[in-house]
């Protein structure tokens, strides 16, 4: 564990996160409660803690930074799609605690671990629900201003099922790997009325990877 602390906080301090001490605990405390509920529910391939804290943790805590350029300091809501174990849902609930964070999914057993996590690591702005996306509805109070997924979808998918959650003045946050010059083109040609106002790249500590956020909008389809 030791190790994985050196680690996450170099980690931290690369990506220039002042996080305090209770949040790095709470941080691998989750690590420790995911590879604890993967060896039943299956909840990520990646097996190995020290992967787990790069291609995870540090993964997710990249996109810490431009989400908090992007919504401030005031407080929302935001809505993890796909979220699986918790990815970036949990990580983002620790590491921003005026964000309320919302992870669901449609298998029960993955809602049911967010839910345990809350629990366990005692984050009041953190749940699970199970459900589809598509049943969320603003109109029914159901909706968020961040609507965020990672490697969840095709953007054309993740926007087209997601829209009915997505507050008035709400932003995508789509989490990929390649730049996904691909699906920007879809998007456009769909003429799906989503507006790609920033493509982002990220810089992920010990990960020899492209990363990047696609931040989109509702409005004309048009990449900016």
């Amino acid at each position: 564990m030791s190790d994985l602390r050196t680690t996450l906080q170099a980690g931290l301090q690369s990506l220039q996160l002042a996080l305090d001490a209770r949040q790095v605990d709470l941080l691998l405390e989750y690590l420790g409660l995911l590879q604890k509920w993967n060896k039943v529910y299956n909840l990520t391939a990646v097996r190995d803690p020290a992967e787990m804290m790069t291609h995870h943790l540090l993964d997710s805590l990249a996109a810490i930074t431009p989400l908090i350029s992007q919504v401030g300091d005031q407080p929302v809501k935001l809505l993890d799609v796909g979220s699986g174990g918790g990815l970036p849902g949990v990580v983002i609930a620790i590491a921003c605690p005026q964000i309320s964070v919302t992870c669901v999914d449609t298998v029960a057993k993955k809602a049911a671990f967010i839910q345990q996590a809350a629990a366990t690591l005692k984050l009041p702005n953190l749940r699970g629900l199970h459900a589809r996306v598509e049943s969320l509805n603003a109109l029914s109070g159901q909706g968020y201003d961040v609507v965020c997924s990672r490697a969840f979808a095709s953007l054309v998918d993740f926007t087209n099922w997601s829209t009915s959650a997505l507050n008035e003045g709400g932003i995508w946050m789509a989490m990929k790997g390649k730049h996904p010059a691909d699906e920007l083109a879809t998007l456009a040609s769909e003429a799906c009325a989503v507006d790609v106002f920033h493509v982002e790249q990220l810089r992920v500590p010990g990960l020899d990877a492209e990363r990047c956020i696609v931040w989109m909008r509702p409005g004309p389809a048009a990449v900016a």
